[in-house]
């Protein structure tokens, strides 16, 4: 893979990228925000990794600029904030997983193949996923809601994505995290629910009839009453 890592700790960095190129990955460093967003721009790679607390930008600043101009990339947040709220932000801003410093690095091997796999599993074009007025197009990343059409972020996207793939069948939030974060947060946070709350913001609230549907200490399910 061809990966950029933006990073400001020498030492960090170093450690990162002589273990990526030992598993023959190609690893360019950036070592500020603006650096990391021209490069990012300006040349095709597989895998970002970004460090958050970065001089000159952010790199929660440079996540969302890249992911407004490229949708394929994958992009992995690698920083020491790590409250639920820190993670939710970066996720919202186009992430599509995040770790917290300090971590083992056979983590974060494993985390990288499981974009790997994401970005290449699948057929090219799929089929329309619907409950009642709702659609979803996997392929083209597109959602309508009475035909209207309704903007979720990759992470709103994917979630309702997985709920639609299950309709009628009750899915726990450790399913929710296993199958759309591929990750984990402590058993305690709220970050599922907070998510539903996106959605049933951008597609419920406004909408005749509810689709999306919590069962107390069991989870949530998609269904048309």
């Amino acid at each position: 893979m061809k990966i950029l890592l933006v990073e400001d700790e020498p030492k960090v960095a170093s450690f990162i990228h002589r273990g990526l190129t030992e598993q023959t990955h190609n690893v360019d460093i950036a070592t500020d925000g603006v650096t990391g967003l021209r490069l990012a721009l300006s040349n095709s790679y597989d895998l970002l990794i970004l460090d958050n607390l970065l001089p000159g930008l952010s790199g929660l600043e440079v996540c969302r600029q890249v992911r407004t101009q490229n949708s394929s990339v994958s992009i992995l947040m690698l920083t020491a904030l790590g409250e639920t709220d820190d993670k939710i932000r970066g996720l919202d801003a186009g992430a599509d997983d995040y770790l917290v410093k300090p971590f083992a690095f056979q983590e974060l091997l494993a985390r990288i193949r499981a974009l790997v796999r994401r970005r290449h599993e699948g057929p090219a074009t799929e089929t329309l996923l619907r409950l009642a007025d709702l659609t979803l197009d996997p392929s083209r990343k597109l959602v309508q809601r009475a035909g209207q059409p309704v903007q979720l972020t990759a992470r709103e996207f994917a979630l309702l994505e997985y709920l639609l793939r299950n309709q009628g069948r009750v899915v726990s939030r450790v399913d929710i995290l296993e199958q759309v974060w591929e990750t984990s947060f402590d058993t305690g946070s709220n970050v599922i629910d907070v998510y539903i709350n996106f959605l049933r913001k951008k597609v419920d609230k406004d909408f005749t009839p509810k689709l999306i549907h919590t069962l107390v200490g069991m989870g949530y399910v998609m269904r048309e009453e």
